[in-house]
């Protein structure tokens, strides 16, 4: 089932940042971060989509102040033989333990991106590849969809990351039934047991 690429992506999952609790803490295992001009307190889930598919195949849960591409390598299944990410990942393929093993397609960052000049023949191709990588990258983001708007995951519902990441496994484990529903049914009305 799975194929020859992987997509990877993050997303922040938001933690309750009140003191009022029998400790008056927050949870020492989340963090915030900073994105935008944004800050976020809570955790990060991080996802390796398969390219071909759109099933989600890898889930780590970190801290949200890990970045991203610190997760890259761990989110691969081992059989790809390309790697697609955001402008989150840049450097990927240059780290120690990628060296050689991936391909990896990273989106330009969006400044660099937006100073292309379009009279310029190579800058049309660099925005036109940089729309195939987008195009291709899409398909990560349907998990997150579905287990934030479809369950409600904007907040989680418990201490420790530990068991917010085993949540977040069985919530993705449901995302790829519903991702995969008109390919199983599909099989089943063809007489399939």
């Amino acid at each position: 089932m799975l194929r020859e690429g992987t997509i990877v992506d993050a997303t922040i999952i938001a933690a309750p940042s009140s003191t009022k609790n029998a400790k008056g803490e927050r949870d020492p295992e989340m963090h915030q971060t900073k994105k935008g001009n944004q800050w976020h307190f809570g955790m990060k889930a991080h996802i390796g989509v398969d390219a071909a598919s759109g099933l989600v195949h890898t889930v780590i849960g970190t801290a949200a102040n890990v970045n991203d591409v610190t997760q890259a390598q761990a989110l691969l299944h081992g059989d790809e033989q390309e790697g697609y990410g955001d402008a989150g990942y840049q450097g990927a393929g240059k780290r120690p333990e990628a060296q050689g093993k991936v391909r990896w397609n990273i989106a330009m960052r969006p400044g660099k991106r937006r100073a292309l000049d379009m009279s310029k023949e190579i800058d049309r191709l660099r925005d036109q590849l940089e729309t195939i990588k987008a195009r291709i990258r899409a398909k990560v983001e349907h998990p997150f969809h579905i287990i934030k708007n479809r369950f409600g995951l904007k907040k989680v519902r418990y201490r420790g990351l530990a068991k917010n990441a085993a949540q977040l496994m069985t919530l993705f484990a449901l995302a790829n039934l519903l991702i995969a529903k008109r390919r199983l049914l599909g099989l089943n009305a063809q007489g399939a047991p």
